[in-house]
């Protein structure tokens, strides 16, 4: 089962921009990811296609399972 950790930021054009980050620590403390976030909006070192990060929108941590399926 493989998880990534999502932090999703506001940009200039009101859209929303996402950086993954897989294999996050566990247990995923909110307290660090949000501190985590606003260095990142405070350093200002991502853009995206719409502009500079302006706002933290939020975060998750996504799990995706697959399952082969033999074809007979």
């Amino acid at each position: 089962m493989a998880k990534t950790l999502e932090l999703k930021f506001g940009n200039e054009e009101g859209k929303v921009s996402t950086i993954s980050i897989e294999y996050p620590t566990e247990p995923v403390d909110s307290t660090h990811v949000s501190s985590v976030m606003d260095t990142i909006l405070s350093s200002n070192v991502f853009t995206s296609s719409g502009g500079e990060f302006t706002s933290e929108k939020g975060a998750r941590v996504v799990e995706r399972n697959v399952t082969d399926i033999e074809i007979l």
